[in-house]
């Protein structure tokens, strides 16, 4: 998945940089909307990859599962039995799957990438409506407003996910440390 991030991001700025140069030279009404809605799709793909890359050069995979951020609040559980989570988690797509791999990892390991993951959604969330505020700038108001609030909120089913998994993750942990202990 990484990878392919990559290639597509590089492959947007292709398009943005080729589009933006037609723009200049036609001023043509569809290649000024395709520019604006490939500078958009550009800015969320290099966005997502910038985010994930600064919180994880501070936080370095090592949150701390226990502050108060990251422990699960009352209402959660049944939010996520309301909501299936166990259904539709499976079909989200995993950005780095070796930092979750539980042959590799210690499951200390994959809490605390689980809760920088958590962070990483959180960060892109609000991110995601930066966009709105080049509507003034730009045309194409109600496509600026409806990809940022679609992309924050495909970026919140990450943040659900993250919190669906961490008490059972925590769990497994806990289990595992108790196991090392007697031994």
């Amino acid at each position: 998945m990484k990878n392919k991030m990559i290639f597509i991001t590089v492959f947007l700025f292709a398009g943005f940089a080729i589009s933006l140069l037609l723009l200049v030279i036609t001023e043509n009404d569809i290649i000024e909307t395709v520019t604006i809605t490939v500078g958009i799709t550009l800015y969320h793909f290099a966005m997502r990859l910038a985010v994930g890359k600064a919180v994880d050069s501070v936080m370095k995979n090592k949150a701390d599962h226990k502050s108060l951020w990251f422990r699960e609040k009352g209402f959660e559980s049944k939010l996520y039995k309301l909501i299936r989570v166990r259904e539709w988690k499976k079909y989200l797509p995993t950005y780095s799957p070796d930092t979750f791999d539980t042959s590799r990892k210690t499951a200390q390991e994959i809490v605390g990438a689980a809760c920088q993951a958590e962070v990483v959604h959180e960060v892109i969330m609000v991110l995601s409506l930066l966009p709105i505020l080049a509507i003034p700038l730009l045309n194409g108001a109600a496509a600026i407003i409806i990809t940022s609030v679609l992309a924050m909120a495909f970026d919140s089913l990450f943040v659900i996910l993250q919190r669906f998994n961490r008490p059972r993750l925590i769990k497994v942990m806990e289990l595992f440390n108790k196991k090392r202990d007697r031994v």
